[in-house]
């Protein structure tokens, strides 16, 4: 049985490394050897010559003295080297040759030598030339030694200049390869823990061999790299085919042709583990000091390409989780300022599923639990047809196998690499994984935000803690929404009681109204509307919005409506009397509220057979002028809304309403209608809605026509505002 050679230890603690390779290098260059023979008569008959001319030319196989050199060495001849042992034997001149290529052995075996050498006569006492004396200095380990110099020095210029560390590593391994003919050079790297070796780089090794050691475990009689990379230290094996460290690898090694492994470990220079450096033959054989050295200086080389390359790594590595950090911080800022930039719980929810797409995942969909039963609030998607397919998916509150259930129990986040258990199109939406994240108020979830994933964003842990820490943001944006809503509420109840509950009867007119005020989560504090007399058959209407909070804002409503009420008799026109709202507004005590009013206030007679109207619009929603054919129009006046500023100037439009013609006002509750997508009803579909009413058919189916509207699109989806309308036909 073949034993293993083991070199000496390497220190790595109290030696630099500089020194070590210039220490391996000198090895490399050897000591020059001096060879000598003897030469007689005209053939060239070799008489004597030393043990360093035999080992040149071809060692024991040729050590023969008494024959000619010719028959001796052949391929001399053909390289013109016994011509010119015939030129000094013919002459008497000696001849001297400088860094000579000598090629020597038989065919399929030849090899590359270097040499210094002299040819000297040798004479009789009679000055009668009887042979030839031959000196040679063997450069061939010199040359050899400085062409690896060379190549050592260009590998480190690539280290240098942060060339990638597989094509430092696979240049090095070509480079031994080349130079040290019947080599073959393996890299293995090791993982961060030491534990395992992973292919680094081996050119001319079959990749089914390199495939089969990526990933050995290092231990002691693990191969010849495995217990290298254990011990810390060289290990040497001869014959890979008796040796015991190879029992779970021989056969692998047979099949790559593979007789005898060298392998060196690549240590940092803090002892730590980089991988190994391994020589592999093809037949049995053991290291000269030479090849000891060879491992050595390129053993070193890899470490310092590794740790360059760890370096980089790490410096990378850095630099990324720092722009990580960045980037996370600047989304919660600007997510944390939109879902909370208003107090519209509903909107905030939509808007915080928007935020998580692209951005965390791309599918979000957002649960609440709203008397008792869970209801989805807001889905987003990359693409609609995702967004509307995720929307359709109903979740059971109490359901045990469904992740929302079951977070909305256990108030803790939720992560999986798979698809949610339970019902649901997570097939048709290509679901590889989710995360559930609670809402909380006061630490009792009241909702869920979930993130789901096809593979193309993996969750991983920076995506937890930004998902963690948006849903704490948005829950705290939730339940500010919550109390405001609240509050809101006693004032809405406060306003209807201030609304009419009829309009009057106005000659040449018909006056139709809706109002409907929202439910939890909206945030406006009042809508309203009202029509009196003023006097010479002429009538007043108005309707308007005030931002307030619960009962101050019934406060305004009513101090707007009384004060039109009051003024309206005095002042000439409609400019007068809101100019008489703004200031009262202004003028108001501040324990009654500073919020701001919009409104639409006018005047309206009879005119021929139809109806002169003129109105202010003071940054209310533009009223709408619906003709006998059906055309709808904006009637656009400026307007500053009211509470703001004492010095604006208000002017009036003036609109005659022929019969059968209307004029069509509402608030943005209307206007700002939400659908279940959370899309806004607006300005062209409150148009369309009014034009649709049949022509000439009145106000009743005028307003008809825009409810029904408007609730058919919102459908099942929350009022997020107040909704007034007032219609004024003429008949």
């Amino acid at each position: 049985m073949t034993t293993s050679n083991e070199a000496p230890d390497r220190s790595t603690g109290d030696r630099h490394r500089g020194s070590e390779d210039r220490g391996d290098l000198r090895r490399l260059f050897g000591e020059s050897i001096a060879a000598f023979a003897s030469l007689a008569g005209p053939a060239h008959v070799l008489e004597s010559a030393n043990s360093a001319f035999f080992d040149a030319i071809g060692g024991d196989a040729r050590r023969r003295t008494g024959i000619a050199i010719a028959d001796l060495v052949p391929e001399l001849t053909e390289q013109g080297l016994i011509a010119l042992l015939d030129s000094v034997y013919r002459t008497g001149r000696a001849h001297t040759e400088r860094d000579a290529r000598i090629l020597l052995g038989p065919a399929g075996d030849v090899r590359e030598r270097y040499f210094d050498f002299t040819y000297e006569p040798r004479r009789d006492s009679g000055g009668n030339v009887t042979g030839v004396t031959v000196v040679g200095v063997d450069l061939t380990q010199v040359k050899h030694a400085q062409r690896l110099a060379a190549e050592h020095r260009a590998l480190l210029e690539q280290i240098a200049r942060d060339a990638p560390v597989h094509q430092v590593l696979d240049g090095m391994a070509r480079a031994i390869e080349e130079l040290s003919p019947g080599v073959l050079v393996s890299v293995l790297l090791a993982d961060t823990d030491g534990r395992h070796l992973r292919h680094g780089a081996a050119p001319s090794l079959p990749a089914f061999y390199n495939d089969a050691i990526d990933g050995i475990a290092t231990g002691e009689g693990v191969g010849s790299c495995g217990t290298a990379a254990h011990r810390r230290e060289p290990v040497i094996v001869t014959d890979i085919a008796t040796h015991p460290y190879w029992d779970d690898f021989r056969d692998l090694a047979a099949k790559a042709s593979l007789a005898a492994c060298w392998s060196t470990p690549i240590m940092a220079r803090d002892g730590e583990l980089l991988g190994t450096f391994a020589m592999y033959h093809r037949s049995p054989r053991a290291p000269q000091e030479a090849d000891l050295a060879l491992s050595a200086v390129f053993a070193g080389t890899a470490a310092l390409a590794v740790e360059r390359h760890r370096a980089e790594v790490a410096r990378s590595a850095a630099e990324a989780s720092e722009k990580a950090a960045r980037d996370g911080l600047a989304f919660l800022l600007d997510a944390g300022t939109a879902v909370s930039q208003d107090l519209d719980f509903t909107q905030s929810l939509q808007r915080l599923a928007r935020l998580c797409v692209p951005a965390l995942a791309p599918l979000c969909a957002i649960d609440v639990v709203h008397e008792g039963r869970l209801r989805r609030i807001a889905t987003a998607g990359v693409d609609a047809t995702g967004e509307q397919l995720l929307a359709s998916h109903s979740t059971v509150y109490d359901d045990a196998d469904d992740v929302v259930a079951r977070v909305l129990a256990s108030g803790t986040t939720e992560v999986a690499r798979r698809a949610p258990t339970g019902p649901g199109p997570w097939s048709d939406l290509a679901v590889t994984g989710y995360l559930c994240v609670p809402l909380l108020d006061r630490g009792r979830p009241f909702g869920t935000l979930t993130l789901l994933t096809n593979g193309r964003n993996p969750i991983d842990g920076h995506t937890v803690a930004l998902a963690e820490e948006l849903t704490r943001r948005a829950s705290l944006a939730a339940r500010n929404a919550r109390q405001y809503t609240a509050r809101v509420q006693l004032s809405r109840d406060l306003q209807a009681g201030l609304l009419l509950p009829d309009p009057p009867d106005v000659p040449g007119a018909r006056i139709v109204t809706h109002y409907r005020p929202a439910g939890e989560g909206l945030e406006v504090g009042g809508d309203f509307y009202d029509v009196f007399p003023i006097a010479d058959g002429r009538w007043a209407f108005l309707i308007g919005d005030v931002c307030g909070r619960g009962a101050l804002a019934a406060t305004t409503t009513a101090l707007v409506r009384h004060t039109a009420r009051a003024v309206a008799r005095l002042v000439p026109d409609p400019p007068a009397v809101v100019s008489a709202v703004n200031t009262a507004l202004l003028e108001r005590p501040r324990s009654h509220g500073t919020g701001f009013v919009t409104l639409v206030y006018g005047e309206l007679r009879r005119a021929g057979d139809g109806l002169a109207v003129s109105f202010v619009r003071a940054g209310h929603v533009a009223p709408l002028h619906l003709a006998v054919d059906a055309q709808v129009d904006e009637v656009q006046v400026d307007g500053m809304l009211l509470g703001v500023d004492a010095g604006v100037r208000f002017k009036a439009a003036h609109l005659r309403l022929q019969p059968g013609e209307s004029l069509v006002l509402v608030t943005d509750g209307i206007t700002e209608a939400r659908s279940e997508y959370g899309v806004l009803f607006g300005e062209q579909r409150l148009a369309e809605a009014v034009a649709a009413a049949r022509p000439g058919a009145g106000a009743d189916a005028v307003l008809d026509s825009l409810v029904s509207a408007v609730r058919a699109f919102t459908d099942t989806a929350a009022e997020d505002d107040d909704q007034a309308v007032l219609v004024i036909t003429a008949e």
